[in-house]
């Protein structure tokens, strides 16, 4: 990876950020790819004796590099919220994505997510990048479509999911359209092969993620990179945490992450690279729906559809919007004190049975100190084992068959704790740097390739030798 020398302003941005960083003695101006994992706890690394795990290359940043005990996240612990305050060192309620499905109260969205760059509020670190002249890259990272300051760019998106026999066959050219710059994708699949269709969750996918970023880095020599890989997250949530098929998972990503370095690394061996994941994982035992009771109280009108079925909402006046292990409370109209009343005795009841599995209701003072979900009257923070559901009748609480795992809970909490890892010149050997906070990964970056992120102002990890 090499930096790209930009306009005489970008130059001049550039110089005063080196100036600053050069005056606290911060390492300078280093290329910089980011890696996660989507769903990686830090115990699958540290304690990766105890089970069992074939994983050199990440055991090998624990013995001789700098790593965290734990990374705490944000509300919530999911995938979108989180991608974007490593990107960006700010929490969801200024970044502005709050979930990774936007609230759709009366389900017309049909599962629309978080998608497009131009969603994210305050600068990003390809921004920061870009600005400073840098070659910026990204392949499958989350909230990236349309990002105009990434250079080379293939986002996470798609139309359908599904396996493979089930897409339709003309979605290569969604992902062909999507990318950046137009024309990009296809010529990397004269040398590398077919890229998937949308979006492919399993390990199959991350390999061809892997050998689509390894062929950008030997072709275009980012500056700056970020690569997602995300089939360790879906395996956990299908066989649960450090199951069997969650762990061969990983053994097979710890191969990847290698092919990845040594690709950067060939590239510029000055290259540092960050190893990081979005959020822990716990298992799941009941399933939470917290619709049902909405409904019976009369916030939430359903009627059911012509053949008599699937129930519909009508209307509604507050509702949860779910994010795994916790929900905000949103209210039709934000200043219904009546109705918010209403709600705040309805969720006081339910708190007040264990078996309802709620383990606190947050108000909008405590809300503003948590930086996530802004706008909503309440939120419900579920207890461990307990995930939101979406039906609209039947029991609130039901038990979970089989072993599957989750996360979107507390992040207080230890089981929802992220991992970070970091190596490469001028980096700290074997330092352990114990339970950080997400926000500090993007200014650390920021101060490694020697560019200013202004709007993240928690402090940067002492990383340097």
């Amino acid at each position: 990876m090499t930096h790209i020398l930009g306009r005489c302003g970008s130059c001049m941005v550039r110089t005063a950020a080196l100036l600053a960083l050069a005056a606290s003695g911060a390492v300078l101006a280093a290329p910089v790819l980011i890696i996660s994992v989507d769903g990686m706890k830090p115990e699958y690394v540290l304690q990766a004796d105890s089970k069992g795990l074939k994983i050199p290359y990440l055991r090998s940043l624990v013995s001789q590099w700098v790593y965290a005990d734990g990374v705490i996240g944000v509300w919530p612990t999911v995938t979108y919220p989180s991608h974007t305050t490593l990107i960006t060192g700010v929490s969801p309620a200024q970044h502005g994505i709050l979930d990774n499905l936007q609230f759709d109260p009366q389900r017309h969205f049909d599962g629309a997510w978080y998608w497009y760059a131009q969603q994210i509020r305050v600068p990003t670190l390809w921004e920061a990048a870009h600005s400073a002249g840098m070659a910026t890259a990204s392949v499958g990272w989350p909230v990236t479509v349309g990002a105009t300051t990434i250079d080379y760019l293939i986002p996470e998106y798609w139309r359908i999911t599904g396996a493979t026999e089930d897409l339709n066959p003309s979605d290569r050219y969604l992902m062909t359209a999507v990318s950046r710059p137009l024309g990009l994708l296809e010529q990397l699949q004269t040398s590398v092969g077919p890229y998937m269709l949308g979006n492919d969750t399993t390990l199959h996918g991350d390999e061809i993620k892997t050998r689509f970023a390894v062929e950008i880095i030997r072709q275009h020599k980012p500056a700056f990179m970020t690569v997602h890989l995300s089939s360790l997250d879906d395996a956990e949530h299908e066989y649960g945490v450090f199951s069997g098929q969650a762990n061969e998972d990983l053994e097979a990503i710890d191969a990847m992450l290698a092919r990845l370095t040594a690709a950067a690394r060939a590239s510029d061996p000055s290259t540092i690279v960050a190893v990081v994941s979005d959020h822990g994982f716990m298992p799941l035992t009941h399933t939470l729906n917290l619709y049902v009771p909405f409904v019976k109280a009369g916030l939430i009108d359903t009627t059911q559809d012509a053949a008599g079925g699937t129930l519909r909402i009508t209307s509604w006046k507050a509702q949860p919007w779910f994010a795994g292990g916790m929900a905000a409370v949103m209210l039709k109209d934000p200043d219904d004190r009546a109705t918010e009343q209403v709600v705040g005795e309805l969720l006081r009841k339910l708190a007040a049975d264990p078996s309802n599995g709620i383990a606190s209701v947050r108000g909008r003072q405590e809300i503003k100190e948590l930086g996530g979900f802004p706008d909503a009257a309440f939120i419900i923070a579920f207890m461990p084992g307990f995930y939101g559901g979406d039906r609209l009748s039947g029991n609130m609480v039901s038990e979970i068959a089989g072993t599957h795992g989750g996360h979107g809970f507390a992040p207080e909490l230890s089981e929802m704790r992220a991992a970070f890892f970091l190596s490469g010149a001028n980096i700290a050997h074997h330092r352990d740097l114990g339970v950080i906070d997400m926000r500090q990964i993007a200014p650390t970056m920021a101060q490694l390739m020697g560019v200013a992120l202004p709007t993240a102002h928690a402090a940067a990890l002492h990383v340097a030798p």
